[in-house]
C-alpha cells in the first residue's frame, strides 16, 4: 500500500551538487527527481510551496495556509541542504520550522461528513542533500576513529525544532568509542527524525520509508518537540 507523502525544503537554495553538467541545481531539481521516483511507486506525492512571508500571519492564518498540504499526508521528507536555514530570520518567519510542526502534531479536522477527525503524527525523514562540492559535511561528518565508523551530525546547522528531534530516543543504546572511553556513541535507531544520505536514500526509498513508519509505531520511545 502507497503512503501520501509530503516533503519540506527550501525550494530556491542553490548551494547543491549539480545533477547535470549543463544548469545549476537548486533543492527544488532534488524534489522533482524524489517525485518521479514517487509518481513510478505506490506512493503519492504532496507538494507544496515557498517564498511566502509568514512575518504578518497569525498561527491560525499559517495553519490554514498549510492543514490542506500536510493534513492528509503520513509522511514527512525534510531535505536539508546548507543554505536551509535563513540566520537573518527567526525559525517562526520560515516555511519549514512550521511544516515539521505541524507534521509532527495532532491536529483536529472535521471531514466531507461533519465528524470530527484526529491525524495522527507523521513518519519523518530528514535527506541530507550533498553541497557543491559533493560532499555530506557541511552536517554529516564521517569518523574512522573506531568500528564501526561513526559520524557526527552537526545540529546547530538546523532549525530548532527539528534538532529537538534528532537524539531524542528516551533509553538510547550508546557505545565507548574505542579511541575514546570518554566519548558516547549513539548505536541504532536514536532519533525520531533519522537523517541519510541523499544517495543512499534515492537508491533505496522504500527501505527509509518503511523505517520510518517503524519508528511512528514506536513513537512512545521517543521525546517529541511539536511546537516552535
Amino acid at each position: 500500500m502507497g503512503h501520501k507523502i509530503f516533503v519540506s525544503y527550501k525550494y530556491a537554495d542553490d548551494s547543491v551538487k549539480n545533477l547535470n553538467y549543463f544548469e545549476n541545481s537548486t533543492v527544488r531539481d532534488y524534489v522533482d527527481k524524489l517525485e518521479d521516483k514517487i509518481d513510478n511507486s505506490n506512493h503519492i506525492f504532496k507538494g507544496e510551496s515557498d517564498g511566502e512571508d509568514l512575518s504578518n500571519l497569525s498561527n491560525d492564518e499559517i495553519w490554514e495556509k498549510l492543514k490542506d498540504r500536510i493534513y492528509d499526508s503520513t509522511l514527512t521528507i525534510v531535505f536539508i541542504s546548507p543554505k536551509m536555514k535563513d540566520n537573518s530570520k527567526s525559525d517562526r518567519e520560515q516555511w519549514i520550522p512550521w511544516e515539521i510542526s505541524y507534521s509532527l502534531k495532532e491536529v483536529k479536522r472535521r471531514n466531507e461528513a461533519g465528524q470530527s477527525v484526529t491525524s495522527k503524527t507523521n513518519a519523518m525523514i530528514a535527506v541530507v542533500l550533498p553541497d557543491v562540492n559533493n560532499s555530506y559535511n557541511y552536517y554529516l561528518e564521517e569518523h574512522v576513529c573506531c568500528w564501526p565508523p561513526c559520524r557526527t551530525h552537526h545540529t546547530d546547522k538546523l532549525f530548532k525544532i527539528l534538532r529537538e528531534n534528532k537524539f531524542n530516543k528516551k533509553n538510547p543504546t550508546q557505545i565507548k568509542c574505542q579511541n575514546d572511553s570518554d566519548k558516547k556513541i549513539y548505536s541504532g535507531e536514536c532519533s525520531y527524525i533519522k537523517a541519510v544520505k541523499w544517495g543512499d536514500f534515492i537508491d533505496n526509498i522504500d527501505k527509509y520509508i518503511d523505517e520510518a513508519y517503524e519508528r511512528q509505531n514506536n513513537i512512545e520511545d521517543y521525546d517529541i518537540c511539536k511546537e516552535l
